[in-house]
C-alpha cells in the first residue's frame, strides 16, 4: 500500500528563564539543538531566544561552547555548529559504523537508479539520515544527512516503527497524528494496517506531495541478532517508476547489507520485533 502524505514546519517557541536548578549541560544542549536544517547560523539573542533562557547565560554557555569546538562564530557575529562535534557524531556505532558497510552497496543502488538513496537509523521517536546519495538531477527531497524524519509518514521512518518493540509502536500509534512536525500522518487504523503491510513484506512506500511529488520505497536492514538496525530507501519522481518495480532493487540491496551485518535471512525477510 502506498500512502501520500504532506510536510510542514515546526514553530519556534517564545524564550523565558530557564527552570532553578537546571544542570548546566541541560542549558548547552538545549542551545545546541536550536539548529536546524533551516537555522543553520543564528545570533546570540536567537539562540538564547529559542532556549528559552536569558542572554547573559546563553552568553557563557556558547563561549564555551565555541571554546571547545562545538559552536563556530562567523566573522558576522553569527554562530555555526562546529566540526568537533561531527567528529564525535561520526563515531557512533549505530550511525557510522551500519553505514561503513552499507555504503558499497547504496553507491551501487545509486548507480543503477541515479535517484536519492537513503539510510537511516532510529532515535527515539524519529529517524535520522545517515546517508544520502543524489545526483544534480534528482527531485527536490526534505532529506539531509544528520537529519530528522517522522516515523508514520515516511518509508524508513515505516520500516523503523514495525521493527520497534510492541510497546514502543503501540505508544506511536496512540499519538494525535499532529505531534509530528506538522506532518500528515496516517490515522490509526490505517497506521495499524500499514505496518502489518510492512512486517509482511519487509516494504513500505509512501507517496508526498512536498516539497515535490516523490515515491519513496524503503527496506529493513537487520543485524546478526535479526533486529531492524537501519532503513535503506530509493526516492523517485512520483510517475517515473512504478513502486513494485522499485521494491525488488531496495529489498536486494538491504539484504546483501543485512547479510555483512551477520544476519542469517532464513526463508523469510519480514521484519522481526526487537526484543
Amino acid at each position: 500500500m502506498t500512502v501520500e502524505v504532506e510536510g510542514d514546519a515546526a514553530k519556534p517557541q517564545r524564550g523565558k528563564r530557564p527552570k532553578q536548578g537546571e544542570p548546566v549541560i541541560d542549558r548547552a544542549l538545549s542551545l545546541l539543538a536550536v539548529f536546524s536544517d533551516r537555522r543553520r547560523a543564528l545570533t546570540l539573542s536567537e539562540m538564547a531566544r529559542l532556549a528559552e533562557m536569558p542572554a547573559p547565560t546563553a552568553l557563557r554557555l556558547i563561549a564555551r561552547l565555541v571554546e571547545w569546538g562545538a559552536l563556530e562564530r562567523l566573522d558576522d557575529g553569527r554562530y555555526v555548529v562546529g566540526v568537533r562535534l561531527w567528529e564525535v557524531a561520526s563515531l557512533s556505532p549505530r550511525g557510522h559504523g551500519v553505514r561503513e558497510i552499507a555504503l558499497p552497496y547504496l553507491e551501487d543502488l545509486f548507480a543503477v537508479t541515479r535517484h536519492h538513496v537513503l539510510l537511516a537509523v532510529r532515535d527515539k521517536n524519529e529517524a535520522v539520515i545517515i546517508e544520502r546519495l543524489s545526483s544534480k538531477q534528482a527531485t527536490e527531497v526534505a532529506y539531509r544527512v544528520g537529519g530528522r524524519a517522522p516515523l508514520r509518514s515516511t518509508a524508513v521512518g515505516l520500516v523503523l516503527l514495525a521493527g520497534a518493540d510492541a510497546g514502543f509502536q503501540e505508544a506511536v500509534i496512540r499519538q494525535p497524528p499532529d505531534m509530528e512536525s506538522g506532518v500528515d500522518a496516517m490515522p490509526e487504523g490505517q497506521l495499524r494496517r500499514t505496518l502489518s503491510d510492512v512486517r509482511r513484506t519487509g516494504v513500505a512506500m509512501i507517496r508526498r506531495s512536498a516539497p515535490s511529488r516523490t515515491v519513496s520505497v524503503a527496506s529493513p536492514i537487520f543485524d546478526a541478532q535479526g533486529a531492524v538496525v537501519a532503513a535503506l530507501s530509493i526516492v523517485v519522481p512520483d510517475g517515473a517508476t512504478p513502486p513494485n518495480v522499485l521494491a525488488p532493487a531496495v529489498q536486494a540491496t538491504a539484504r546483501a547489507v543485512s547479510r555483512n551485518l551477520g544476519y542469517n535471512s532464513g526463508p523469510s525477510d519480514s521484519v522481526s520485533m526487537r526484543p
